[in-house]
């Protein structure tokens, strides 16, 4: 194991496992199209499950911050990931679009709790100089939990979608019992002046949070455009859908062979040049699908923002977790995650419209444009952000 991850706590090492398999359980989304169409679920009925899909990522973060710093981290965690279960079980057996659209609302909402909790977890146990590290685990474990949900879905899904629902529910509640049974909450500080309260109001005051965060969602929503805008332009170049998912697997092998290592090199250097230039890559290794009309073009558009997507593991988490009052970690982490649920649904809407509606030089291009200004005007946050944290190290002392 690289240097970068020795010396940080049981606690992290705990949750990067339960990240491993909880991201295992990330099976009945990606085929959740076929399995409505399976049922005769076709067309607009299609749109509204999706969208309701989509809907839970935004309702879920708010709700988990909430709940993160109200009754605490773990009963975050283990409403969300039961929650999820039972919304497996419930999606599987809904008999009509309406429950089915009520399930997914369910599932996508219960699952999106959990990482606020799980965020404001890590940096209460984790100072400040070691927190990237720690969140670049985390996201090590999801990167390998997709990799390996890759793998599994497919051959699941040809032996039969309940096997699909059956893998999704029961990682979560592997991972609720790992929550249960292995994890100690640290004790929570008092809220105070400044901070107290149970709403988002504290992030809302915090102007330095309301200029990242923005920031932040450029960024997040170009590196979306991976996931959503990359399938038309593979099908729009007349290769198969199994070029796609070679391109996936790329990504996947990339990141998984690489993160520690990246970790290494990069967690002593200043933490917004890294962002900044991570950014930068990953608005360039988009932008370079634009390009691309061969195997060997999309494979190099993947190489340079996956190369991006290593640079700035962990990054983001940690500078908010850095900006955050002790007593409000969860709901910083929850307006940071409901950021980055709210850059996935602007990428399926905004991202497929530029596409289909203007072009797709359009969108490629834009979004260089925007993740190369998003980037430059993050390093600009660099002063008053080390002003900040400089105070809050005087306050400790």
């Amino acid at each position: 194991m690289p240097s970068s991850f020795r010396g940080l706590p049981p606690l992290v090492w705990t949750l990067f496992a339960g990240s491993i398999v909880n991201r295992i359980g990330y099976l009945v989304t990606p085929f959740l199209v076929f399995l409505l169409a399976d049922r005769g679920i076709t067309g607009s009925d299609i749109s509204f499950v999706l969208g309701a899909l989509g809907a839970g990522h935004l309702l879920g973060p708010a709700v988990g911050g909430l709940l993160a710093d109200r009754i605490g981290r773990r009963p975050t965690m283990l409403i969300g990931l039961i929650g999820s279960a039972v919304a497996q079980g419930a999606l599987f057996m809904a008999p009509g679009v309406w429950t089915m659209a009520a399930s997914a609302l369910l599932l996508s909402t219960a699952g999106a709790t959990v990482p606020p909790a799980a965020f404001a977890l890590l940096a209460d146990s984790v100072d400040t100089g070691w927190r990237q590290r720690a969140y670049a685990l985390f996201n090590w474990g999801v990167n390998i939990g997709t990799a390996v949900a890759g793998v599994l879905g497919g051959f699941l899904a040809a032996h039969g979608y309940w096997l699909l629902f059956a893998v999704d529910a029961g990682s979560a509640l592997v991972y609720a019992t790992v929550v249960a049974t292995r994890l100690r909450e640290p004790a929570r500080t008092a809220p105070t002046k400044a901070s107290g309260g149970l709403g988002y109001g504290v992030v809302l005051r915090d102007r330095l949070m309301l200029l990242l965060l923005p920031l932040l969602g450029i960024q997040l929503f170009v590196y979306s455009l991976t996931e959503v805008a990359l399938p038309l332009a593979v099908r729009d170049s007349g290769l198969s859908p199994a070029v796609y998912g070679a391109l996936a697997a790329v990504n996947a092998v990339l990141v998984v062979a690489l993160q520690p290592f990246v970790t290494a090199k990069l967690s002593g250097l200043p933490q917004l040049p890294v962002q900044a230039a991570g950014g930068a890559l990953i608005a360039t290794g988009v932008a370079l699908t634009g390009l691309a009309d061969s195997v060997t073009g999309y494979v190099v558009s993947v190489v340079v923002w996956s190369l991006g997507e290593v640079a700035v593991a962990g990054i983001a988490a940690s500078l908010v977790a850095d900006l955050a009052p002790a007593d409000a970690r969860g709901r910083y982490q929850g307006a940071f995650s409901w950021t980055w649920g709210l850059a996935r649904f602007s990428a399926l809407t905004l991202g497929v419209a530029l596409y289909t509606g203007v072009g797709p030089a359009a969108l490629w291009w834009g979004a260089l444009a925007a993740g190369l200004l998003a980037a430059v005007a993050t390093l600009g946050l660099r002063t008053r952000i080390a002003a900040r944290r400089e105070q809050d190290l005087d306050l400790a002392a």
